[in-house]
């Protein structure tokens, strides 16, 4: 019961040939390098351009008017 002989992905590699053609198995890695490619300049893309700023979130009416109030108290 231990690992896969040659013969075995031998016969895999035949049956996945009849099934999918030689040239839709090229398209197929074709299009995987691509998506790669693509990958890789988004990464690169992402890493020279600068952070946005956070967005700033607007201040409760609630914590505005208790932040007034207490500075009106202190003076």
């Amino acid at each position: 019961m231990g690992g896969f002989s040659i013969w075995h992905w031998l016969i895999v590699l035949l049956v996945v040939l009849v099934l999918f053609g030689r040239g839709r198995i090229s398209e197929i890695m074709g299009d995987f390098g691509k998506g790669i490619k693509s990958f890789k300049q988004g990464i690169a893309d992402e890493e020279t351009k600068p952070a946005a700023p956070p967005a700033q979130i607007p201040a409760s009416t609630e914590t505005t008017a208790a932040t007034e109030a207490s500075k009106t108290e202190q003076k």
